[in-house]
């Protein structure tokens, strides 16, 4: 189990980096072709959720790795958890149930993480 949760850290961690820095770093108006609910959200929120999903693909393996901090790393997922709760509560204003299911599925991974690491499998 411990393997499985290392897993589904990397992975989430390598998405929502990924997905951190592109929203960090792309300016609003490139982001609306990939992302149209970009256009809910002023630039400034748009980089904010970008660098909390970069901060919590960090705090998913960062604080594990060098053993400082360690709890830092379910309360990572559980943020994740929070974020895509926000995100599919968007996309079912928005109306985009395939943007919905990817959420549902993100925020479940998340939540196993977070279950796994503040429970038996904790660091």
């Amino acid at each position: 189990m411990n393997v499985f949760l290392w897993v589904l850290q990397g992975l989430l961690a390598a998405l929502f980096g990924g997905a951190g820095v592109m929203k960090i770093t792309q300016p609003k108006e490139k982001l609306k072709a990939g992302l149209p609910w970009t256009e809910d959200f002023s630039p400034g929120a748009i980089k904010t959720i970008g660098g909390l999903e970069l901060l919590a693909a960090i705090g998913l393996i960062l604080p594990a790795v060098t053993g400082i901090l360690p709890i830092l790393t379910p309360l990572a997922a559980t943020g994740l958890v929070i974020v895509m709760i926000g995100a599919a509560l968007t996309h079912l204003r928005r109306k985009e149930p395939p943007a919905i299911v990817i959420n549902l599925v993100l925020l479940a991974l998340a939540a196993v993480v977070a279950w796994g690491r503040f429970g038996t499998y904790a660091f």
